[in-house]
């Protein structure tokens, strides 16, 4: 099969290579399915570059679309030729996405509704479910979040995008940080009532402006580096909460005594890592958005299989609206 793979960390384009491998099987309990699309993330990128490797070879990304072309021992036949999307194929093994072919368990192979394309469905295994896991968090810590507002940092981000529709739905007021206009705009069509440009204002004052100086009611946040100190000025209301699946910095400074005497709270999770009852509910949901046509999908950018270290450096860029596809 054709592959894309990389046996050292460093650059996209000094250690990607495209080439042959050996066509996996599906051994007993997985499916092998033929792969349409892969979809590449920020912790794709993150993990070619520092990531140390722990077998020789590393076929890279997670999330992929594709047809399930055979099965184990176990699985049901009649799986074979459902259209679906992965999640968690390159986690904690060494062959991902980034091929013709991906034998996994079944469990990791979920049927994609007939309307939905095959570039959405590479992009449901860590954007669409990181999304929907943020907002199951905020409703379980939170309540029904009808009527309540909502900071969604880097709402135009590929979960932000999913975060902001999915607040929206539920009925809550999504407010949200963007770094420029095309991005807001980006925002705004998903739902976004107000957008707050993070680079040229303070943004624990444009909160409490948009709120009536009591803050936002939850903060879902991709970078605790930043919000952990925003919380404390103000962006968040007394007895809010933050749920966070990320942070540009590892090691953060939290300013205690305010987040003491307001009574906040902070909710971190990873979405490869989510319990079976957590992927169970969250997987669901998600398919009952994809069935019932709720969400919009956007695809900044796709490339070719032998385009794949442009489509990585594209991704460390940071500068394209919505996510970014391989088309296989």
């Amino acid at each position: 099969m054709q592959a894309a793979w990389y046996t050292r960390n460093g650059e996209a384009q000094d250690v990607m290579v495209v080439g042959e491998l050996p066509t996996p099987t599906a051994q007993a309990g997985e499916v092998l399915v033929r792969l349409a699309t892969s979809g590449v993330n920020p912790s794709d990128v993150k993990s070619r570059r520092a990531r140390a490797l722990t077998d020789p070879l590393i076929v890279p990304h997670s999330d992929g679309a594709g047809v399930i072309e055979a099965v184990g021992a176990g699985v049901n036949a009649a799986r074979v030729g459902e259209r679906v999307w992965l999640w968690n194929g390159q986690w904690q093994r060494p062959m991902g996405t980034c091929a013709q072919y991906i034998a996994l368990p079944q469990a990791q192979a979920v049927p994609l509704p007939a309307h939905t394309d095959m570039a959405a469905g590479a992009c449901m295994g860590i954007p669409g479910l990181t999304a929907v896991q943020a907002v199951i968090l905020a409703e379980r810590l939170a309540g029904d979040l009808r009527g309540q507002t909502v900071l969604v940092t880097g709402a135009s981000s590929a979960v932000g995008h999913y975060i902001t529709q999915m607040v929206t739905l539920a009925g809550g007021r999504a407010i949200g940080t963007v770094g420029s206009e095309a991005k807001a705009a980006h925002a705004r069509a998903a739902g976004l009532q107000e957008a707050i440009f993070y680079k040229t204002e303070s943004v624990p004052d444009r909160v409490k402006t948009l709120t009536q100086g009591r803050g936002a009611d939850v903060i879902i946040d991709m970078d605790f580096s930043t919000t952990a100190a925003w919380a404390s000025q103000g962006a968040l209301a007394a007895h809010g909460q933050v749920v966070c699946y990320g942070s540009n910095a590892l090691e953060v400074a939290l300013p205690f005594r305010p987040w003491l005497f307001q009574s906040l709270g902070v909710q971190f999770f990873l979405v490869y890592d989510l319990t079976p009852a957590q992927r169970q509910q969250a997987v669901a949901r998600l398919q009952q958005l994809l069935q019932d046509q709720q969400l919009q999908h956007s695809i900044g950018a796709r490339f070719a299989l032998d385009q794949v270290a442009q489509a990585h450096r594209t991704v460390e860029a940071g500068q394209t609206v919505g996510n970014v596809v391989i088309d296989m």
